[in-house]
């Protein structure tokens, strides 16, 4: 009987996940764009039009991704794992107020602030990526997500 009952939970947990798999398709790989406005601190920056789609084709989402355990801590992100809030819902004065990163520059980044933590993380990436590949050297340049405003 005990076996007959573990049997069928596998069976149940193997049917859901292949369902769940089989149904999520492009909808949890999240919008081909994403739009991100100008924070408070920054209200004249022209909006960033980010393509996630393309990101997704050349890195993992746990670059990116992540959430705040119970204890303040990132917790990375890991598959299936659902995104729910924005970036600028954490990164903000009042859940991470005067928390810093240290990437090796002349002085630490904010992560209390949506420029901080993508000035940390994207434009690490681009200066990265721009230092591997000369080709791709305009990557690091402001314009490549703060297009000029037209006027």
């Amino acid at each position: 009987m005990k076996r007959c009952v573990v049997l069928m939970a596998a069976l149940t947990f193997f049917c859901t996940a292949t369902v769940s798999l089989t149904l999520a398709g492009d909808d949890e790989k999240g919008p081909e764009k994403i739009t991100i406005k100008p924070t408070v601190e920054k209200p004249k920056k022209s909006p960033v039009e980010f393509p996630h789609r393309k990101h997704q084709e050349k890195i993992k989402c746990e670059e990116c991704h992540h959430t705040m355990g119970d204890d303040g801590k990132q917790v990375l992100y890991k598959e299936g794992m659902k995104i729910e809030k924005k970036c600028a819902d954490c990164h903000n004065a009042e859940v991470l107020k005067g928390k810093t990163k240290d990437i090796g520059g002349k002085k630490p980044l904010k992560l209390d602030t949506l420029k901080g933590a993508a000035h940390g993380n994207c434009l690490a990436c681009h200066k990265e990526t721009a230092k591997k590949d000369p080709k791709k050297k305009k990557l690091k340049k402001c314009t490549t997500c703060h297009p000029k405003k037209k006027k």
